[in-house]
């Protein structure tokens, strides 16, 4: 996927792709592909990136890759391939290997962490899609770390704020997430987080942010412009403005930062 190559070389301001993907992870690490499949096949991480992101690590020589979500029902839902122990890339969800036993909390928020993200991964590829939310707003890179906890269902009152941001800021999560690519090649700006084909678009990008909060806030503009475009009302007037976003980047966060004037972006 060249669109794949051009954006982390890009990002990491190298000469080839493959200097770049050198930089991502470290022979002997167990890298971890946090995808989003909650929609299925229409609206969720694609295979096609994925499988090139696990053959771009491959040839910068990552051998142990696991692709993981929530559920294996959702993973195979979207067309992945569950593979438990079998050779190769391995790919499951949270229900395969289960949860820790020990309540962590952070501000508002107390959940237990999938075993996949704290046993058996050393650094994390975070996949989200681009797209609307119909209760937190958008549903991005931060927002991805909720496939992480038992549980999620709990945690999306007041459009997700400060829930989002707090989840965040739970050890395994902010240590281990090690780089973002937010799928953009096809995004949805209403009706999500469920495929609704009707409000989607050929966005035929990539986002790519160590930053999981400068991400997001880009992200949640491109959606803006689009439901302008389509002469919609903004989140803001539809009463869920992301405001999660701000909130990760506050002084008792500092996940990142959601200030445009410190965002440098870089287009391909």
């Amino acid at each position: 996927m060249k669109l794949l190559n051009h954006a982390v070389q890009a990002f990491y301001d190298r000469d080839n792709p493959s200097e770049a993907w050198h930089l991502v992870a470290r022979p002997g690490e167990v890298v971890g592909l946090k995808v989003n499949c909650l929609a299925g096949r229409g609206i969720s991480t694609s295979v096609a990136l994925v499988e090139a992101i696990a053959e771009r690590l491959q040839q910068a020589g990552i051998r142990d890759i696991v692709i993981w979500d929530r559920l294996n029902s959702d993973l195979e839902s979207a067309r992945f391939r569950v593979n438990e122990k079998g050779p190769g890339v391995r790919c499951f969800g949270n229900d395969t290997l289960g949860y820790e036993g020990e309540l962590v909390t952070f501000g508002s928020v107390g959940s237990l962490l999938a075993r996949t993200l704290t046993q058996t991964c050393d650094a994390v590829i975070n996949l989200p899609v681009l797209k609307d939310h119909g209760i937190a707003g958008v549903t991005m890179a931060l927002k991805n770390a909720f496939g992480a906890i038992h549980n999620p269902n709990k945690y999306h009152l007041s459009v997700g704020d400060p829930y989002v941001a707090d989840v965040n800021m739970l050890t395994p999560i902010r240590q281990k997430m090690r780089l973002h690519i937010c799928d953009a090649t096809t995004a949805q700006y209403e009706g999500g987080p469920s495929f609704m084909p009707q409000w989607t678009w050929p966005c035929n990008g990539l986002l790519v942010a160590r930053d999981p909060v400068a991400l997001d806030y880009t992200g949640w503009q491109i959606i803006e412009r689009k439901r302008a475009e389509k002469g919609m009302k903004s989140l803001t007037e539809m009463k869920r403005e992301p405001t999660y976003i701000a909130t990760a980047a506050d002084v008792n966060h500092r996940l990142g930062t959601n200030d445009p004037k410190r965002i440098e972006l870089v287009q391909e």
